[in-house]
């Protein structure tokens, strides 16, 4: 669990963040792709059955070793919302990726090697980068450590979503119903996430409250084969720059397909980069 966790985190933070405001969140429309089976939900209860599936969903899926993956972020405030979509290969070991990312209008391409992203931005954004060069260098190991696990920091990462397997217990966790996600049948089970089950959970919890519902559909080989999670923000302590200012709806959605695929990641060349590590909006310098 704890490897592929990092591996999306590697896999997925980064270039949404620039282009969304600095809040990394994802969704995908409920009922998307998804038979008429998956839309209606069964009344029966998962049980233990269903929860220890969901658990070792995680692991399964990390065993797989590499896979394509799409990531979709939704995040609405104030009646606005900001979208953002993301599509490529990834290690679900050590999350090295390669993505091609568009939000706003704009398009990204992303990679991430060794725990650092590197996003080739628009024209227009690289204009307003120092250095003028092509490429944008984040280190994610780095603005971990100095952004002190700010509440805002496990928001803002689709990662986080991957490690709520750890919060799940028997109590809440229901099959929903069977459903075709990119054409390959899935059984989805609702479940609900202890956050204070959760590593550094206390930020988390006064924003999200004490539970967070979760939707997994796994395969017939016990893989997921999408993740979607829903969260009702609510406003921290606006003299902290990382928090979020304002009561938001968050959303997300990954989706993996073609385990086993290649994954050619390569860092760009040192000369090609500058270095934005804690420079970015919602970044503590």
């Amino acid at each position: 669990m704890a490897h592929l966790a990092s591996g999306i985190r590697a896999g997925a933070i980064g270039a949404v963040g620039l282009l969304v405001c600095g809040v990394l969140t994802s969704c995908g429309g409920n009922g998307d792709g998804e038979s008429e089976a998956g839309k209606s939900s069964s009344s029966a209860s998962g049980g233990a059955g269903g929860t220890t599936a969901v658990r070792t969903a995680y692991a399964k899926t990390a065993e797989e070793e590499t896979a394509r993956m799409t990531l979709r972020t939704e995040t609405s405030a104030a009646g606005k919302s900001a979208v953002a979509e993301g599509k490529g290969v990834i290690d679900l070991e050590d999350g090295d990726s390669a993505m091609a990312i568009k939000a706003g209008g704009q398009k990204v391409e992303q990679r991430v090697v060794d725990q650092v992203v590197y996003q080739k931005l628009p024209a227009k954004q690289r204009a307003q980068v120092p250095g003028d060069k092509p490429w944008i260098k984040i280190d994610l190991k780095k603005a971990a450590a100095e952004q002190n696990s700010g509440s805002s920091n496990q928001i803002n990462d689709p990662a986080q979503s991957a490690s709520f397997g750890k919060g799940i217990t028997d109590r809440n966790t229901e099959k929903v119903g069977t459903a075709k996600v990119d054409g390959v049948k899935t059984t989805r089970y609702r479940v609900t996430v202890d956050i204070d089950k959760l590593s550094d959970s206390a930020a988390l919890k006064r924003q999200v409250g004490p539970t967070v519902p979760m939707d997994v559909w796994l395969d017939d080989q016990g893989r997921i084969r999408r993740q979607q999670v829903t969260m009702n923000i609510k406003p921290t302590d606006r003299a902290d720059k990382s928090a979020v200012p304002e009561k938001m709806t968050v959303r997300t959605l990954i989706e993996f397909s073609d385990f086993g695929t290649e994954v050619d990641a390569d860092a760009p060349p040192a000369g090609q980069t500058t270095d934005v590590t804690g420079k970015l909006p919602g970044q503590r310098s």
